[in-house]
């Protein structure tokens, strides 16, 4: 992705970006903005692709098709051989989009109503449908989206890749898969979490010289990596192991012993000063041969600990009545939490846990998946992932709580309503564990005092960023583990903490 480096990039929905497009057109000096965004996208198309290549461009009916037009013309001046498929009629074309189809036959540029036999192409510009789409692409759209998407050529996508859903990121029937997005004034939602990261390909954000007076505060953010240097304070060189915080973890029931160890594992790597495990059942370890700085007790001598900053409860706990009793407990204490796995599922289907959390005092964090999600929500995994950001936030709003809804574009949301979307990591962390080595990122920094939301986020992002780094040494996206994951988000944090 390509922008400006900054800790949070603003992201604006499509009602956002339509509020600024009016408020710039007040005092807009020309060119106007579809002169703008044409041109943007074309200087890309000449980064991207060798001068005098041959371009297929598809101009849809609506303002979309308008930027495909300037696009050409910008092309076409510069020697690039370029044909049109205009899908619209010229005259119902709105004002700004006629002036720019007016402009490219006055060019010498012409259009045709099918692709071109027989010809190769370079690249292919989707200027179909912009982010303004609302309904479900089907018909001749569709076969269309399917041609595209069989030409076995780079796509560069205008705004948005058309059929996708820019506030959500859901195909709307179909999509096309682009190699490039150009978006313009801000970041979509749609382009980063769910379905976006796979149909947009490189994105690059073509800010159109716009005053920073128009653009308005946004809801929501990308975490930057600008995060990762501020979220603790440089270490004093006069300080021991309890002024990084001292950490319980609760879970690990007979069979998912290694749930707990995952967590601790992450926790004391990622600078927890002593990190406790509180295990339920009698056959329980007695020591992790892994990692002997783990200290193993039982629950309820964890919960006796009067010294701890911080717990975090889940991983591997289970749902027994136990399960239930420690949950509750934890609940009850003055620490900041992070509650993830089987304590989201309790609390899920018993309002007496939903109402201890939801009038806690401390900071709570809680981090489910879409399925989780769902249940503390009380509806279904497809009504959350149709609108990941307004899921998370409603389980923020709900539970006064800090909230990483997992997944593609993981969101984080906070409950003064602010929302974030990660973009590091990929689907090699589609495996067992990962989510309890995120589980023991967060508390490790919550117990080295970071504040939740610079933990959450901080945490968030490296976690995704190890894997982004095991892939880029070859060790991934197959056959990545949760493990491997503990020792490289440790350098990233260094490193990125002394540079």
């Amino acid at each position: 992705m390509t922008f400006e480096s900054r800790e949070f990039v603003p992201v604006y929905r499509t009602a956002d970006i339509r509020d600024i497009e009016t408020r710039a057109l007040e005092g807009l000096q020309p060119p106007g903005l579809m002169e703008r965004a044409g041109l943007a996208a074309a200087q890309i198309v000449r980064n991207v692709t060798a001068s005098g290549g041959r371009v297929l461009i598809f101009a849809g009916p609506g303002n979309n098709g308008g930027d495909a037009f300037v696009v050409a013309r910008h092309l076409k001046s510069w020697w690039y051989k370029v044909s049109v498929v205009f899908t619209g009629d010229a005259e119902k074309l709105s004002a700004d989009a006629k002036t720019a189809y007016a402009a490219w036959r006055d060019s010498g540029g012409g259009t045709v109503e099918d692709i071109p036999a027989g010809q190769h192409w370079d690249l292919v510009i989707d200027g179909l449908f912009g982010i303004g789409l609302q309904r479900d692409l089907t018909g001749k759209y569709a076969e269309l989206i399917a041609t595209i998407n069989a030409l076995s050529t780079p796509v560069l996508a205008i705004d948005a890749p058309s059929g996708l859903e820019a506030d959500t990121g859901r195909v709307m029937g179909s999509a096309v898969r682009a190699n490039h997005t150009a978006t313009f004034i801000g970041l979509k939602p749609g382009l980063l979490t769910l379905d976006g990261p796979e149909h947009c390909g490189e994105i690059h954000l073509c800010a159109l010289g716009l005053d920073a007076a128009v653009l308005p505060a946004a809801q929501g953010a990308v975490i930057g990596s600008e995060v990762l240097t501020s979220v603790l304070p440089p270490r004093r060189a006069n300080s021991h192991k309890g002024d990084y915080g001292s950490l319980g973890i609760i879970g690990g029931a007979p069979g998912m012993v290694g749930a707990a160890l995952l967590a601790g594992r992450a926790a004391i790597n990622l600078g927890a000063g002593r990190v406790y495990l509180g295990f339920l059942g009698a056959d329980s370890p007695s020591v992790d041969p892994l990692q002997p700085e783990l200290m193993l007790r039982t629950v309820d001598e964890v919960l006796k600990l009067d010294h701890l900053n911080c717990l975090a409860v889940g991983p591997g706990l289970g749902q027994s009545p136990d399960a239930h009793y420690v949950l509750a407990a934890a609940l009850h204490t003055n620490l900041p939490l992070v509650l993830d796995a089987d304590a989201l599922n309790l609390i899920a289907f018993d309002a007496g846990l939903q109402q201890l959390v939801s009038q806690r005092a401390a900071a709570t964090i809680l981090a489910p998946h879409p399925a989780e999600a769902a249940r503390l929500l009380e509806g279904t995994t497809a009504s959350v992932q149709a609108d990941r950001i307004a899921a998370a936030c409603a389980i923020a709003a709900r539970y006064r709580s800090f909230v990483v809804l997992k997944g593609a574009g993981s969101v984080c949301a906070l409950p003064d309503g602010a929302w974030f979307i990660n973009t590091s990591g990929n689907p090699g962390m589609a495996s067992a564990g990962m989510g309890d080595v995120l589980t023991g990122i967060i508390a490790a920094l919550l117990a080295q005092g970071a504040e939740a939301k610079y933990a959450l986020l901080a945490a968030v992002h490296l976690h995704g960023a190890a894997a982004d780094a095991l892939v880029a040494a070859g060790s991934g996206p197959v056959g990545i583990t949760a493990g491997e994951v503990i020792a490289t988000a440790r350098a990233l944090l260094n490193r990125k903490r002394t540079q």
